[in-house]
C-alpha cells in the first residue's frame, strides 16, 4: 500500500490560513517533495559492513544509499 505524499486538506488550510496563500502551498508542496524523497530513500537504503583486512573484531556497520 502506497502512502499518501501530501498533507491533509485541514494542514493545507491551516497553512493557508496562517501564512497565506502562495507561501503556504509552497511550504506544503515542499513537505510531499520531501516525503516523497524520503519514501524513496528508505525503499534503496542497503546495510554495508566494511572489511577490512589485518582488523580484528566485529567492524562498524555502515548505512549507505544506493
Amino acid at each position: 500500500m502506497k502512502k499518501m505524499n501530501r498533507l491533509s486538506e485541514n494542514s493545507r488550510k491551516a497553512l493557508i490560513v496562517n501564512i497565506g496563500e502562495s507561501a503556504g502551498q509552497e511550504v506544503a508542496d515542499l513537505i510531499a517533495q520531501m516525503a516523497a524523497e524520503i519514501e524513496e530513500l528508505r525503499q534503496t537504503k542497503v546495510s554495508v559492513t566494511p572489511i577490512i583486512p589485518g582488523v580484528p573484531g566485529p567492524a562498524m556497520t555502515i548505512e549507505e544509499p544506493v
